[in-house]
């Protein structure tokens, strides 16, 4: 293969040598991206950093939401995102299923008390959405419950946006076939196979019925706050994607637009959609 001078300086490098070396099998095209990678996710990462003391030094609150298929990379691309944060500035919401008290409820309720205070942001590993798409799948809710909350939803985002809270909606999207693969790594991995869940068992064979319900949530829910659909088949470029719409979306001072709009990483992320 022939290589530009300016990838022959990253294969050289003492990064780009760590990068090969790190490889299952010697590919030095995906050592170059992974490189490449790296830098980019440090630059946005400089650049989340000055966000999150704009929203602590003006008393901002942001709600940033990550949603989308069971292994479709959102916990990772978060992780990836708070890595150099303040811990007391952010919060990471997953929460499990609801008990006997939250199920006697208003469905909101719960994620209320997980809203944002003055100068935080809070990232929620799936939210209330939990009821458009995973639940009237897999039977979790009554019919009149999921039309309850197609109902309420928007309005309750406006009130959320009405409050002075600041809302980004974001879904990961994998093939099928990704999702295969992806689940079963995470069977075969004795780190990572506490993760597969009963929910996860089924998921591929309720392909279809999960389509539907996106397809739904994707039209209905968009008045209050759009959303942003991230392409995650490979999730380096899903957590830059993620980052970069974060970083533009969010009105805080001091933007440097040259961070957020990198051309040379950019072009890569265009060669693979």
């Amino acid at each position: 293969m022939t290589l530009s001078e300016k990838d022959l300086n990253i294969v050289n490098s003492k990064k780009g040598l760590g990068a090969l070396l790190r490889l299952n099998r010697l590919d030095i095209k995906k050592g170059i991206r992974n490189v490449k990678y790296e830098k980019r996710l440090e630059k946005l990462q400089e650049e989340m950093l000055i966000l999150q003391q704009w929203v602590s030094n003006n008393n901002k609150k942001v709600v940033i939401l990550f949603e989308g298929r069971d292994a479709a990379g959102k916990g990772g691309a978060i992780r990836r995102i708070i890595q150099h944060l303040p811990p007391r500035a952010i919060r990471v919401v997953a929460l499990p299923k609801p008990n006997e008290t939250e199920l006697g409820q208003w469905y909101f309720q719960r994620y209320i008390n997980k809203l944002p205070n003055n100068g935080e942001i809070v990232f929620f590993d799936r939210s209330w959405y939990n009821r458009a798409i995973v639940e009237p799948v897999n039977g979790f809710c009554t019919k009149e419950q999921y039309v309850t909350f197609m109902g309420q939803v928007n309005e309750f985002e406006k009130m959320i946006q009405d409050s002075g809270i600041i809302l980004l909606k974001l879904y990961f999207s994998i093939t099928k076939k990704e999702q295969e693969r992806r689940f079963k790594d995470i069977i075969e991995s004795p780190q990572k196979k506490w993760k597969y869940s009963a929910v996860d068992k089924k998921a591929l064979s309720l392909w279809d019925d999960y389509t539907t319900y996106k397809e739904a949530m994707f039209e209905k829910t968009q008045e209050a706050a759009p959303w942003k659909v991230i392409k995650a088949n490979r999730k380096t470029n899903a957590r830059i994607r993620a980052f970069e719409y974060i970083l533009d979306k969010i009105p805080y001072e001091v933007k440097d637009l040259s961070k957020i709009k990198h051309q040379s990483y950019r072009s890569i992320l265009e060669s693979e959609d």
